[in-house]
């Protein structure tokens, strides 16, 4: 089965509560993975939040993006 997101809500600062199809979901802080190129944009919260459910995964409007596993495996 691949692994996708299936829900996000923005909680406050860069933390998101993500569900994912194989029944996992909590809660992910973003904000020490916003480095570099491509997600230097997301350290505006404004931006940041502007986030969608895309390619199974969380997308900005940038390109940017996050691997699901990669967020399954930081969710608290």
């Amino acid at each position: 089965m691949f692994l996708h997101v299936t829900q996000a809500t923005y909680i406050d600062d860069y933390r998101i509560r993500v569900s994912f199809n194989d029944g996992a979901s909590g809660e992910i802080d973003l904000s020490t993975e916003l480095d570099g190129e491509i997600f230097e944009p997301l350290k505006d919260k404004f931006f940041f939040k502007s986030f969608k459910l895309e390619g199974h995964t969380l997308a900005w409007s940038n390109g940017a993006d996050f691997a699901p596993e990669f967020l399954r495996e930081h969710i608290a």
